[in-house]
C-alpha cells in the first residue's frame, strides 16, 4: 500500500480551504467596493450584483420572519459534520467523492459563516438573457453544485471505474 492509500479522506480539506478562502476574499471585496444593489455589468450577460439572501437556495424561505438563518445554519453545521466524518472514513484514493464532499463542506462553511456573522449570504454573480435573470450567487454556492454534480457523476461511474481497476 501507498501513502495516499492509508490515508483518510481528511487530506483533501486543503480543497475545502482553498475554496471557503476564494469565497471569503471574494465575498469581502464586494462589501468593501459595491453597495448593496449596485451592479457592474463585465459581460452582456453577465454582472456583478451585490444582494442579500436571508434564505437558501433561490431565496427559499428568505420572507420568513428571521427564524431560517437558524434553522439553516443547524444544516449548514450537521452537514458539515457529517462530510467529515465521511472523509475521515473515506480512503484519500476515493479522490472522486473526496473532493465532492470537500467542495459541499467548503459551500456550506462559506454560507454559514455569512449567516452568523451577517444574517444573510452575500450573493454577486448574476447572469442573465434580456429580461430573464438566473438568481444571484457565490462561489459557495458554486462549489456545493460542483460537489453535487461529482456525486452523481460518482453514482454513475464510480463503482464502475473501481471494478475495472481492480
Amino acid at each position: 500500500m501507498t501513502n495516499t492509500t492509508q490515508r483518510s479522506g481528511l487530506v483533501w480539506l486543503w480543497l475545502s480551504l482553498l475554496l471557503f478562502a476564494v469565497d471569503y476574499v471574494t465575498k469581502a471585496v464586494v462589501v468593501a467596493n459595491m453597495e448593496l444593489y449596485e451592479s457592474i455589468k463585465l459581460l452582456p450577460f453577465f454582472n456583478f450584483t451585490y444582494m442579500h439572501n436571508y434564505g437558501a437556495a433561490f431565496s427559499f424561505l428568505s420572507d420568513a420572519g428571521g427564524w431560517q438563518r437558524y434553522f439553516l445554519s443547524a444544516i449548514a453545521i450537521g452537514i458539515s459534520v457529517l462530510l467529515l466524518y465521511w472523509l475521515k472514513k473515506l480512503p484519500a484514493r476515493s479522490w472522486v467523492l473526496c473532493c465532492a464532499y470537500s467542495m459541499v463542506l467548503a459551500g456550506a462553511l462559506g454560507n454559514l459563516v455569512d449567516r452568523l456573522i451577517h444574517g444573510y449570504v452575500i450573493d454577486f454573480l448574476h447572469f442573465y438573457y434580456q429580461t430573464w435573470h438566473y438568481p444571484a450567487f457565490n462561489i459557495a454556492d458554486m462549489a456545493i453544485v460542483g460537489g453535487a454534480a461529482l456525486l452523481i457523476f460518482d453514482a454513475f461511474k464510480g463503482d464502475k471505474a473501481q471494478e475495472k481497476k481492480v
